[in-house]
């Protein structure tokens, strides 16, 4: 029988995950089919349970339920205790467990597709919110020679890398004291680019030597422009949505899927 999956959010019309998951049930010969749903803002929970009488065995949350689809979930993996969301629900049985696989995309992009070993590296991480909350686990596992957060507001910063210190140390600064410091790796975890803008980084921080990579995917950023022009190599963040899908999959059927033909399939579909 065909087992039912789904990508839940509002707005959700948007979504690339059905065509990323039906290229991975192609690829790895499963009998599954994946839709999106479109969840009033007060009935995520209502949605879920829907779908699950329907005979749905899991959904991808994307925003802004990912803080909701954490309360809902009965089990919870430890990079989604750590992140306080939950983008991947799995429906066994009565019970519902709750993955982050957000973090765990970001550094299989990184590490596989771009070739970029995070050990030993200096990395800049940009936001305090829930996108910079998700990858910092998994970045820091990688054990990284310094990772510092960058933030307007300063105490989200401190906050965010006081729940992190048993696993790594994370410096905490303004961008006004970014001065002329060299980091190997700068990742954009704001919701600047969403506007159209780039966030207050001074252009100094960026280097010929360096990787810029933006959460962002399908546009060329003004950071990452901004980046560019500086001499930096730069990357959007495709790859780590096909690679985050990819991590859901294989939760869901055990079998991983080849994600560099599906990359290029979306990076041509989207003229980018």
């Amino acid at each position: 029988m065909t087992d039912h999956y789904a990508v839940v959010g509002n707005p959700v019309a948007h979504s690339a995950s059905p065509q990323i998951h039906a290229e991975f049930a192609r690829e790895t010969a499963q009998d599954l089919d994946y839709v999106r749903l479109l969840a009033p803002l007060d009935g995520f929970a209502a949605c879920i349970a829907d779908f699950r009488a329907r005979g749905g065995r899991g959904v991808n949350v994307t925003l802004p339920f990912k803080l909701e689809a954490y309360q809902l979930a009965q089990q919870r993996s430890e990079r989604a205790v750590q992140a306080e969301a939950v983008n991947t629900l799995m429906f066994d049985g009565s019970t519902v467990y709750g993955d982050n696989t957000d973090g765990a995309g970001l550094v299989r992009d990184l590490e596989v597709n771009l070739g970029f070993a995070l050990a030993g590296k200096r990395v800049l991480l940009m936001g305090a919110g829930g996108a910079a909350r998700g990858v910092l686990l998994p970045l820091l596992d990688k054990k990284p020679a310094a990772l510092t957060i960058v933030n307007r507001t300063l105490e989200k910063a401190h906050a965010l890398a006081r729940q992190f210190a048993p696993w790594g140390r994370c410096a905490v600064c303004g961008y006004g004291e970014l001065g002329d410091l060299r980091f190997d790796l700068i990742i954009d975890a704001t919701a600047a680019g969403v506007g159209g803008a780039k966030p207050p980084v001074p252009d100094s921080v960026f280097a010929a030597d360096m990787l810029a990579y933006d959460m962002m995917y399908g546009k060329a950023t003004p950071f990452m422009q901004a980046a560019a022009a500086r001499g930096a190599w730069v990357s959007d963040g495709l790859g780590m949505l096909v690679e985050q899908a990819a991590e859901s999959f294989l939760l869901w059927r055990g079998v991983r899927p080849h994600t560099a033909q599906v990359i290029a399939k979306l990076r041509g579909d989207l003229g980018a």
